[in-house]
């Protein structure tokens, strides 16, 4: 099963993506946007992650994000899925440099929201920001319709120095509410 956006499709990660994935997770600059602990990955390490992801697993899920040409360009994810809560942890990242600014984060961050929201039935997403990685703080809040929730204080290092670690979240009423003001989707995408 694939999950349609407008302009992108979620799918399950397959070893067709083997060498983009694996270029990417060794990426220094697309890793010193995300939050978390990175080292290095050996092909083998991440032919060996896409080998035994379960598909099946109800509280973590990572996407491929692929164009409408079927162009791989990011991945996405609702991890840490709580169903007594109806949360989730949620993450992006557009690995493809050339598919930054064309609409295709946002497109996939309202279809991952719709999923969430419309077809697990959950109440809210959350996600985590470096201080300093402004571009996705604007772009949630600004663009995804999330709202800033708090701040937990020099709780991320690097490069020698802490930052603060930005979180922001968003409820179902409030992804309605943002989908409907901005018309994301037709009514005939309503199903």
């Amino acid at each position: 099963m694939s999950i349609h956006g407008n302009i992108v499709v979620l799918r399950a990660p397959d070893l067709c993506d083997l060498d983009t994935l694996h270029t990417w997770s060794n990426s220094r600059e697309i890793w010193s946007q995300l939050v978390g602990w990175h080292f290095p990955y050996s092909r083998r390490s991440t032919e060996h992650w896409i080998r035994n992801r379960n598909d099946n697993d109800q509280s973590n899920q990572v996407f491929a994000i692929d164009t409408a040409e079927g162009e791989l360009i990011g991945t996405i994810n609702l991890v840490n899925i709580d169903w007594k809560n109806r949360s989730a942890f949620h993450g992006i990242m557009i690995g493809n440099p050339a598919a930054r600014g064309q609409g295709y984060a946002l497109d996939a961050v309202m279809t991952i929201m719709r999923y969430a929201f419309d077809e697990l039935g959950l109440e809210r997403l959350d996600t985590s920001l470096i201080d300093y990685n402004e571009r996705s703080r604007s772009f949630y809040t600004r663009k995804c319709g999330w709202a800033y929730e708090g701040v937990r204080r020099r709780a991320i290092y690097r490069n020698g120095q802490y930052h603060d670690l930005i979180l922001i979240g968003i409820l179902r009423a409030e992804y309605q509410c943002h989908a409907d003001a901005t018309r994301y989707w037709s009514p005939a995408d309503a199903n």
